[in-house]
């Protein structure tokens, strides 16, 4: 079992968080003047979500600060895993507000919308758009760039508020050229149609990474890493495991070996090979090799010399794929 080289500090990550919490809380004033001045539910609605990026927001910060925490005793696989419940308890929030903003704008389409100072309110709704814009774009980068669930969790939804607020404007300014005030809610409608959609699509992910579920992007990630390393006594690669917990990655396989080896030599070089992958690969975590003696069916994909077993001689390296690596014994169907 090998770590990886440090990432960055737990609390860079909660720094980040915390940066985002507030420009919610002041994001949320500026929709709330908004919607006071111009009485405009798909306003409203924006303000809605915004108290939502607050909530939301508060709770990233806690988990971040938890999950940037040691493995220790109790958790041997650190805490990282948490930040999942983070993402989901987000989905969860969108999708309550999406059904709250639903609910407002059928009251406002049944009884008609009073909107006044249009021009006004459309500037501040740009200007805290804009603002999550920005925000939102780089919380979804540094999410995926340091395998934060909770901060690319959180990146998305502000970016849903950006799409929210820029649909508002262009729901608001259709009012203000045609005077159809019912475009309004409709608007709103549509935007809560969009948040069900975001938030159903987090707590998917959410729920996927809880139960360990299959990551096929960061398989294909680690077989890109491995097969070219197959050389000088690294045979083969099978029953390959991988989960991302936060930031920390979590991996086990079996590694094919000359069975003439000396359990020093093949600890060795599991050891080497476990250290280069989780350098290349990023992040933090641990690789488990479980090293198999070679069977002659391995013989004409290992370029080991002086070797006394072979029966093949060696024919040439065959490219790793994500199927083969996973696969429990794919010695049977080597053989074929």
């Amino acid at each position: 079992m090998t770590a990886s080289p440090p990432a960055p500090a737990a609390g860079r990550h909660t720094a980040v968080a915390a940066v985002s919490l507030a420009v919610a809380v002041l994001g949320f004033g500026i929709k709330s003047w908004a919607y006071l001045l111009t009485g405009s539910q798909a306003v409203l609605s924006d303000a809605l979500e915004s108290i939502v990026n607050i909530v939301a927001a508060a709770f990233a910060f806690l988990v971040l600060a938890y999950a940037g925490r040691p493995a220790d005793r109790d958790h041997p696989y650190g805490h990282g895993k948490v930040e999942f419940f983070s993402a989901a308890f987000e989905g969860g929030l969108i999708f309550f507000a999406a059904l709250l903003i639903a609910w407002q704008a059928a009251v406002a389409l049944w009884v008609g919308a009073d909107l006044r100072e249009l021009d006004f309110g459309l500037l501040l709704t740009a200007v805290a758009g804009l603002a999550n814009g920005a925000l939102g774009w780089f919380l979804v980068r540094y999410g995926r760039r340091h395998r934060s669930a909770a901060l690319e969790a959180d990146g998305h939804h502000v970016l849903t508020d950006f799409w929210t607020s820029a649909g508002i404007l262009v729901g608001l300014g259709a009012v203000r050229v045609t005077g159809l005030t019912w475009l309004d809610p409709a608007v709103a409608m549509g935007m809560a149609v969009w948040l069900l959609w975001t938030g159903g699509r987090l707590l998917r992910r959410a729920f996927g990474g809880l139960l360990d579920e299959e990551d096929p992007a960061l398989l294909q990630q680690i077989v890109g890493l491995l097969g070219p390393r197959q050389s000088g006594g690294v045979i083969r690669v099978h029953h390959l495991r991988a989960i991302r917990a936060g930031r920390f990655h979590h991996i086990s396989a079996h590694l094919v070996v000359p069975e003439f080896w000396t359990v020093e030599r093949a600890h060795d070089t599991a050891e080497s090979l476990a250290a280069a992958v989780l350098r290349d690969l990023g992040g933090e975590g641990d690789i488990t090799f479980h090293t198999d003696p070679c069977e002659r069916s391995h013989c004409r994909r290992c370029d080991v010399e002086g070797c006394s077993v072979r029966q093949q001689p060696f024919f040439g390296f065959e490219p790793l794929t994500v199927d083969e690596a996973v696969r429990p014994d794919p010695a049977a169907h080597w053989a074929h």
